[in-house]
């Protein structure tokens, strides 16, 4: 079972979702510093108490090590080469403790996508701590203020509008992303019923049509785009590309498909 999710709390609270995660106990906290001061323990209870129960002999510490590293990797193509050589260890390490993180529900690891396109793709796992809060909390972002002025913003954004994306449709298996080693990309990708639907996150005042969105939508034969933004606005970009609030996401299960 996850925390809250965005339809639960309500579109008026995407920011406090965002900035604070979805566990209930750093949710509901009666202050920022409540919050922060929960997940900081918490981190530490997962690490020395649950993992142990689990029957998982890692040390606590190098756990905690490669969970900080990951978090300045977020929202990046998995490199088991960059982890191990920052932690000081071997790759098969490195992939031993992201399988454990991912296999613990702390971490995402997002496929790619890849056909006979005539074109060279990316063909490694995007990935993404999956609640906000645990992510904010191991950059050591305290509050909604330390979030907008750190160089992560951008993937922070899009790791979260993800994990409120997937729980909404429940697509989870059957859920990608796609780059091409020309810069071409789309950070979601969802199938359903034959049907493809394109997500992309872009945490801007006003997202504008790009060269890249051209270029998925014919890779990929797209029914529809959908650019998610923090704005309050929905706005067409093109007949079949349209950019919408995160918050009004939760309306697409009717149409998106």
């Amino acid at each position: 079972m996850g925390g809250f999710s965005l339809g639960e709390v309500g579109a008026a609270k995407t920011d406090l979702l965002w900035t604070r995660g979805g566990f209930p106990a750093s949710f509901l906290s009666r202050s920022a510093q409540a919050s922060y001061s929960w997940r900081t323990h918490f981190v530490q209870s997962f690490l020395e108490r649950d993992i142990p129960q689990f029957g998982i002999r890692i040390p606590a510490a190098a756990l905690r090590r490669f969970w900080t590293m990951l978090a300045h990797f977020h929202g990046q193509i998995w490199n088991a080469a960059d982890l191990a050589r920052a932690m000081g260890t071997k790759e098969d390490t490195a992939r031993r403790y992201l399988d454990v993180l991912t296999g613990s529900f702390m971490v995402r690891q997002l496929p790619p996508w890849f056909e006979n396109v005539g074109k060279r793709v990316t063909k490694a796992s995007k990935v993404y701590i999956r609640d906000s809060g645990i992510l904010h909390a191991l950059l050591g972002l305290r509050d909604r203020l330390h979030i907008l002025s750190h160089p992560r913003l951008g993937f922070s954004w899009e790791g979260f509008a993800l994990e409120q994306l997937l729980q909404l449709t429940r697509a989870d298996r059957e859920a990608y992303y796609y780059r091409t080693h020309a810069g071409a990309e789309l950070d979601l990708l969802l199938l359903r019923n034959g049907r493809r639907v394109g997500f992309e996150f872009k945490c801007e005042d006003a997202p504008r049509l790009t060269k890249s969105m051209h270029i998925v939508f014919n890779d990929l034969k797209l029914k529809r785009l959908y650019v998610v933004y923090p704005g309050r606005t929905k706005y067409p970009l093109r007949k079949d590309i349209d950019v919408i609030p995160l918050g009004d996401c939760t309306s697409l299960s009717a149409d998106a498909w």
